[in-house]
């Protein structure tokens, strides 16, 4: 059997990386995270070994203290890069520390650098500066000898509730570039039948989508739309994705029911469907469009920052939340009383993929804004998962294919 791929952290905030290339099998061997506090979340949830590599500052760091491993992960800071941002790119202080990433890979022997490389930022890292940036992290990199591939990777369709598109580029080396093997598209469903788990009216129907990661609820809008709602399971038949945000669940909630539950409509975990008589009118949400405002009913996810805003569009995600952002400003329709509240901290964290008692941990060591923050920040645990099922697929058939010439 081959040995697992290992694997360092950078940039790791509170290990979103981390649990999605474990849940694939992978090892990790360190991590570098300068924030104080993420990383207190990082070292509450994992079992840190003594024996890891940890650096809090990644420009303090030299080549020659790293552990030979064979994959680098990098969430590399977007605030120069992000359209909310000062729009500096890659000249800016902090989305410039890519270029940390280049000092120590350049630092080490051709031999001792990683074969993979799993990068991740904002969507705009392929337009800045006229997509001048992003053709310098390829050309970068190319010049180290790794052949890039990357992709655009929506959280919504890797099952989470969460219309989240990030750029995940992995860059590889050791294996010819027109063998077949390619990481991306990626494959985050299939067209198998649906089947239904429980009856109802059109649009309270509740369908298991096997093999299928889909988005909370149909596009159609309001609560399941035309098509009905749908059951998220990340297991997907793995048992290794058994703790991993299995609370998130595509239905409603039932408005009268479970009005004790931390969490309502989309966001409630364990709770069934049942006749929405009792809801409310839809609410009226500013928002810059033509008609001035959009309605959002149970379950939709509503962004809560400048509710005055004559400009701002997309403020209301049908059956999904909008993009996480550090301060977690979102909420959803509260089923039953029609108003709105704010998304707490653990709904946060489940929008990202992180199961509750990875929560309850980072809880523990600290306070609900610093766990905003920290959602904020992260990676969606599904979405890495997903990227990293295909490399460790196909460093098993580079490594079986070595093994038989071996032989």
């Amino acid at each position: 059997m081959a040995p697992a791929i290992t694997f360092l952290d950078f940039f790791s905030g509170i290990g979103g990386f981390r649990k999605g290339f474990e849940l694939c099998g992978m090892t990790c061997r360190g991590h570098c995270e300068i924030d104080k506090y993420a990383d207190r979340s990082y070292r509450a949830i994992f079992d840190i070994k003594e024996d890891e590599w940890y650096q809090n500052d990644i420009t303090k760091v030299s080549a020659t203290d790293l552990p030979r491993v064979n994959l680098w992960s990098a969430g590399f800071p977007c605030q120069d890069i992000s359209v909310s941002g000062c729009q500096r790119g890659l000249a800016g202080e902090r989305s410039g520390l890519f270029f940390e990433l280049i000092r120590l890979l350049k630092g080490k022997n051709s031999e001792d650098r990683p074969e993979w490389l799993v990068l991740e930022n904002v969507k705009n890292l392929l337009f800045i500066n006229q997509g001048w940036d992003f053709t310098l992290v390829l050309s970068s990199l190319a010049a180290l000898g790794y052949h890039i591939e990357y992709g655009l990777l929506n959280s919504k369709f890797h099952g989470v509730p969460q219309n989240r598109e990030r750029v995940y580029l992995v860059a590889y080396r050791h294996f010819g570039v027109c063998d077949g093997r390619k990481v991306f598209p990626v494959q985050c469903g299939d067209s198998e039948t649906l089947i239904r788990l429980i009856d109802g009216k059109q649009g309270q129907r509740v369908y298991d989508p096997h093999g299928i990661s889909c988005t909370l609820t149909s596009e159609g809008g309001g609560f399941g739309g035309n098509a009905g709602l749908y059951f998220i399971d990340l297991c997907n038949g793995n048992p290794k994705l058994t703790d991993t945000a299995r609370c998130i669940m595509a239905r409603y909630d039932g408005c009268a029911t479970n009005r004790n539950c931390e969490s309502s409509g989309v966001f409630i975990r364990n709770c069934t469907v049942s006749d929405c008589s009792d809801c409310p009118q839809k609410i009226k949400v500013n928002n810059g469009t033509k008609q001035g405002y959009v309605e959002a009913g149970c379950g939709d996810g509503v962004v809560l920052s400048f509710p005055e805003s004559k400009t701002r569009r997309g403020r209301v995600g049908h059956g999904t939340a909008q993009t996480l952002d550090t301060s977690c400003n979102q909420g959803t329709v509260f089923a039953g009383c029609g108003r709105i509240r704010r998304l707490t901290p653990r709904e946060c964290w489940r929008l990202q993929g992180f199961s509750d008692e990875m929560f309850d941990k980072a809880a523990a060591v600290n306070s609900d804004s610093q766990l905003y923050r920290q959602a904020g920040n992260s990676v969606t645990i599904p979405v890495v998962y997903t990227v990293g099922k295909r490399i460790a697929a196909i460093q098993n058939e580079l490594d079986a294919e070595r093994e038989g010439e071996i032989l």
